[in-house]
């Protein structure tokens, strides 16, 4: 059994911290549970682009608000407590913070290792290890 506590997570090489958000990496792949799952809050006013072309995400809203925009069609969603959306199509968007800080509930298939940022083109790149290559 695995037992951990989000606050032992901060301050850690699994806290990602960028200028529009921080992400608490408290399950990574190494957890083989073959997925991971975060604690991520999306700083208000801010704007990122992200395409997860290499991962699934399902992400459950739990305070604040925000809203999300797909770039294939312009649709906007508005995100707030009790919101839950899943990217299955890889789906590029934009994921705006609104008025109060997001906080979000994040899982990825397949498990981030737990240091990734998006790069210029909003990915993860894929995870592989030595032992998959």
């Amino acid at each position: 059994m695995i037992v951990r506590n989000v606050n032992d997570v901060i301050g850690t090489e699994h806290e990602v911290r960028t200028d529009n958000w921080v992400s608490r990496r408290v399950l990574l792949k190494k957890d083989g549970m073959g997925f991971s799952f975060h604690e991520t809050v999306i700083f208000p006013g801010t704007e990122t682009y992200i395409h997860y072309a290499n991962h699934l995400e399902a992400v459950w809203c739990v305070e604040g608000d925000g809203e999300i925009e797909t770039t294939a069609d312009g649709k906007r969603y508005a995100l707030g407590p009790g919101v839950v959306y899943a990217l299955d199509q890889h789906d590029a968007h934009y994921l705006r913070g609104g008025a109060a800080p997001l906080r979000v509930i994040c899982v990825f298939n397949p498990p981030l290792r737990g240091d990734e940022v998006h790069d210029a083109d909003g990915i993860y790149p894929a995870s592989i290890d030595t032992a998959e290559a």
